[in-house]
């Protein structure tokens, strides 16, 4: 007879030292699932040193389940260990609950890395239908699609109840009170986000006379398409030296909420349209500045995710028409500055409450 296991569900995690968004949100969707469950799940630390073959078979059957939200850290270094815990799971015959933010926009060696992972799931949780809907136009893995349940995807970062002092909040501080137009980004910078063509908008408003300073408060990721070789030549041809900031990563929540309480207004031109699975905007718009977006590709992107959709219906996050240039983008930064801002109550615990209970439901 077997016998009962000890958990119900067993989650991958790379330690707290691997400080990346991917590693948040497994930690932060642990503790909402033992704060609605007290004892219901565990962590199971994998590294390049941590997870034997032994210790990977042991915590697997000592849980009904395994969840993984692939990959569990940047996917070049612990990618092996993962998968072997899955296809134990499967072996012990354990349900394997992944987690997939992304598809079409990964990069091709990475997205092959996630096959075998999607393959040995039992049940695969996403938080955009137009991720879903790029995994069914995959002619090889269109056949996953049967797995998919779509969840509402929180915010990684809260805001704190103070903030961090620094130069460059400084910096900030004093364009504003010169008059400057602060324009911010937050997030990793990568093809798929369009830095550039923010770019554009911004050299827009200079030539208005409204002197915008753009802030992307993020880091470049690298060796991906020369993105920021590409970037700052962008920069220059615009005109733009002297108006653009890029800040690096930022290690501190008190830090990065300090800039982003500076910021006049959030910009996200994205080709892909707005959709659900956009933590960064989330984080954004718990500052209370109004966020500006490109409107999505599908009508139901959102249809999931009701606090998502309440943020667009009261107009702390303003879509754009897709097919907008940016001359449309400049003018709703202006029409937006000269709207009200009313602050309200962001209800982070809540949020993190939605997600764990659709991860529970797989369980």
């Amino acid at each position: 007879m077997t016998p009962k296991s000890r958990y119900r569900a067993l989650f991958l995690d790379a330690g707290p030292q691997m400080q990346c968004g991917v590693g948040q949100f497994t930690r932060l969707a642990q503790a909402t699932l033992e704060k609605i469950e007290p004892g219901a799940s565990t962590v199971l630390t994998l590294t390049q040193s941590d997870g034997t073959i032994g210790e990977i078979w042991r915590a697997v059957g000592s849980a009904e389940s395994v969840v993984c939200n692939f990959p569990i850290v940047a996917w070049k270094r612990v990618i092996v260990r993962p998968l072997l815990a899955l296809l134990f799971a499967r072996l012990r015959r354990r349900k394997v609950v992944l987690i997939q933010h992304e598809w079409a926009g990964l990069n091709t060696l990475r997205r092959l890395t996630y096959i075998p992972a999607l393959w040995l799931a039992s049940s695969i949780v996403m938080f955009s239908p137009l991720v879903r809907r790029e995994l069914a136009d995959d002619r090889l893995m269109r056949g996953m699609l049967r797995k998919c349940v779509l969840a509402p995807l929180p915010p990684n970062i809260e805001a704190p109840a103070g903030i961090a002092d620094s130069m460059l909040l400084q910096r900030l501080v004093a364009a504003r009170g010169d008059g400057r137009l602060i324009i911010g980004h937050f997030g990793s910078l990568y093809p798929g986000k369009q830095p550039n063509a923010l770019l554009a908008i911004g050299a827009i408003l200079k030539q208005r006379g409204l002197r915008p300073l753009v802030i992307y408060i993020g880091s470049f990721i690298r060796g991906v398409d020369n993105i920021e070789q590409k970037f700052d030549g962008r920069v220059a041809e615009l005109g733009l030296k002297g108006d653009v900031i890029v800040s690096g990563y930022i290690g501190s929540d008190h830090e990065v909420f300090g800039l982003l309480g500076e910021v006049d207004v959030f910009c996200y031109p994205l080709n892909e349209g707005l959709t659900a699975r956009r933590s960064s905007v989330l984080a954004c718009v718990q500052s209370g500045r109004p966020l500006i977006a490109t409107g999505p590709a599908l009508p139901d992107e959102f249809d999931h995710h009701p606090r998502f959709k309440e943020l667009i219906d009261r107009g702390a996050v303003q879509l754009v028409p897709r097919d907008a240039d940016s001359i449309a983008y400049a003018d709703r930064i202006v029409a937006a500055l000269k709207r009200p801002t009313v602050p309200v109550p962001f209800d982070f615990e809540g949020w993190w409450t939605d997600v764990a209970k659709a991860i529970r439901a797989q369980l």
